[in-house]
């Protein structure tokens, strides 16, 4: 049987776009490396996430930053396969943030429901079948090659085109393995292979993706365009906070499903100013929420 999607509410109920919150149980990661390497430190952090209002946490064990290296699969898993298990025995949805066939398997068992995987499946040849067989979700990344090399293949003469037609292809694949396509969801890869102006073009363009088949799914989380967009004389912590929660917001005014982030206070703010925008409702949706009217 299906598992429920977190959150899902009634066709004729507005509400907003779902938070994912991001848990890197890593060294090096590029916003947060090493501030939850440790299993304890990070399974308060996806609790402190949820009590502020995320509906999925993402626990990922290996950096996907510009320029990462490869980890080891055991060691990838050793890392997060503790956190899973535990976050998803407190009753949190967990998804696991990994390009890696084992892993996924081994955390949609200890109680991942979600597996995000940036590559859509090209990294591990294994991938989509180890989703098929575990019966989790899917987000499908839009990528060009590992971190170390992405921005050699940052060239496109249509980029929305392009991005569309290879996420259909890593579609075509994940049905053919035997997922669900209700279980499918697609991420157009902010960062992954495209320049700071081809990123903005490509969020532009989201009302285009979003009126396809397929749930959507938008990271832009504290990426380096926010940054080169800030300038130095601006870019501190809080401030690339800041505008991820405005491309957050405006992600979900664009239809998105979710939005990946490491800050999730502010973000559920603008995800309610967003989502009271477009209803013209102007409720709160955590008080709906626990009303059981959401």
């Amino acid at each position: 049987m299906s598992a429920p999607v977190p959150g899902a509410a009634p066709a004729q109920t507005p509400r907003r776009a779902l938070i994912m919150g991001v848990v890197n149980v890593t060294p090096d990661s590029f916003s947060d490396g090493g501030r939850f390497a440790q299993a304890d430190a990070a399974i308060a952090q996806g609790l402190r996430l949820t009590a502020q209002g995320a509906d999925w946490i993402d626990v990922g064990g290996e950096s996907t930053r510009p320029g990462a290296v490869r980890v080891d699969p055991a060691i990838e898993l050793a890392r997060v396969l503790p956190v899973v298990r535990e976050l998803a025995a407190a009753g949190v949805a967990v998804s696991i943030d990994t390009l890696n066939a084992s892993t996924a398997a081994a955390t949609v068992a200890a109680g991942a429901r979600l597996v995000n995987d940036v590559s859509g499946g090209l990294a591990d040849p294994a991938m989509l079948t180890a989703v098929a067989d575990g019966g989790a979700e899917v987000a499908l990344g839009h990528w060009r090659g590992p971190s170390s090399e992405m921005y050699a293949h940052a060239h496109y003469d249509d980029l929305f085109a392009e991005v569309q037609q290879e996420l259909q292809r890593r579609v075509d694949a994940a049905l053919a393995a035997g997922i669900d396509p209700a279980r499918i969801v697609l991420d157009p890869g902010i960062g992954f292979a495209k320049g700071g102006e081809q990123n903005w073009q490509m969020l532009a363009a989201l009302p285009r993706l979003v009126a396809g088949t397929h749930r959507v799914l938008i990271g832009t989380s504290r990426k380096r365009f926010l940054r080169t967009l800030l300038g130095e004389e601006r870019d501190d912590l809080a401030a690339r906070d800041l505008a991820t929660a405005i491309t957050s917001g405006l992600a979900a005014a664009a239809g998105v499903w979710c939005v990946r982030v490491h800050e999730v206070a502010s973000t559920r703010i603008a995800l309610d100013v967003a989502a009271a925008w477009q209803s013209g409702l102007g409720t709160n949706s955590r008080a709906e929420e626990n009303h059981g009217e959401a």
